[in-house]
């Protein structure tokens, strides 16, 4: 098992298989994008799925494949392929923009993928074309659509921002009173790709519940284990939405996971700004035992919360960078 210096059992990757996105989303990137990685620079497929496979025998269990969008890197099914016959990965889920997701949900559902995060941060098409500089919002409904009615369970992730989708709540709130979907309302964080970017005012967790518990009469649910959302249901409605304090860091006692970044830096945090090139320790020759020590030392020096990771940064390296090149 992978266990950190704090006692925490690690048995969570979340992959982002590239930085690359077809969306140009406020809160992530500026307007005209951010400059992407050189493909030599990225990890390969193969490299990937050896760092699963290799990390599967040291308790990994639940891959989550994020990007920047995962589905604009060509390969990416055949890679979800592989993935999903390693015997001790028993949960695979993807985090979506949807915007090429709809004619692979039933490929998806028969290589078992358990849920997919679709990112949908307004119901208004307009709006929806404010957040995210791009024409697209029919194509991310019709995913939506053809999601609810899958065997693949489905949360809506949306970043709550002040001044610009704060009506959206409510809206938000109303597609779980048929579908039986978690909608998770995200606090807004600074990882939009340049300094300077998003919004002054933040909707923090508590704010959020408040502003629902005004209109909604919500019941407070169990939490899973390793949660980072904490999780309620408005009473009579089907589905469930729960509230991610990404921004105010309320979780991260019981933090589970890692994460590696499309050039396959190893993040313990996700305010931490690297701690080991993971595809350079690969490139190097490394064996597999190799390999899961140097994973077994970083973890042996891991920073205890989100604050303590955003103090340690380096004073170069301000918490600007986008969610795109980290992983979402």
């Amino acid at each position: 098992m992978l266990v950190d210096n704090h006692g925490r059992t690690i048995n969570y990757l979340r992959l982002a298989v590239t930085d690359r996105c077809n969306l140009r989303c406020f809160y992530c990137m500026p307007e005209n994008g951010i400059k992407y990685v050189d493909r030599k620079d990225l990890l390969s497929f193969e490299e990937m799925y050896r760092i699963i496979n290799v990390l599967s025998n040291e308790g990994i269990s639940k891959i989550r494949i994020t990007g920047g969008e995962p589905f604009v890197r060509k390969g990416i099914m055949e890679f979800l392929e592989k993935v999903s016959k390693i015997n001790k990965i028993e949960e695979i889920n993807i985090t979506t923009n949807g915007t090429f997701t709809e004619d692979k949900i039933a490929h998806l559902e028969d290589l078992g993928i358990k849920s997919i995060n679709l990112s949908l941060d307004s119901l208004d098409k307009q709006r929806f074309f404010d957040i995210t500089r791009r024409d697209v919002f029919d194509d991310v409904m019709a995913t939506y659509a053809k999601l609810v009615s899958s065997s693949i369970q489905v949360k809506i992730n949306m970043v709550v921002m002040d001044g610009r989708n704060i009506e959206d709540i409510q809206p938000m709130l109303e597609l779980t009173k048929k579908d039986d979907v978690s909608v998770r309302f995200i606090e807004e964080m600074p990882f939009n790709g340049t300094s300077g970017q998003g919004n002054k005012t933040l909707w923090p967790m508590k704010k959020i519940v408040s502003t629902i518990s005004e209109k909604y009469q919500i019941e407070k649910l169990v939490d899973p284990p390793f949660s980072t959302s904490s999780n309620y249901r408005i009473a009579g409605y089907k589905g469930s939405f729960g509230i991610i304090a990404a921004y105010t860091r309320t979780f991260c006692g019981s933090c589970n996971r890692i994460r590696l970044t499309p050039q396959g830096t190893l993040k313990t945090c996700l305010y931490d700004n690297g701690v080991i090139s993971v595809r350079d320790v690969l490139r190097s020759g490394a064996t597999d035992l190799e390999v899961v020590n140097h994973f077994k030392d970083t973890l042996n020096k891991r920073v205890k919360d989100g604050f303590e990771a955003e103090k340690n940064r380096d004073l170069n390296s301000p918490i600007s960078e986008s969610m795109a090149t980290i992983g979402g």
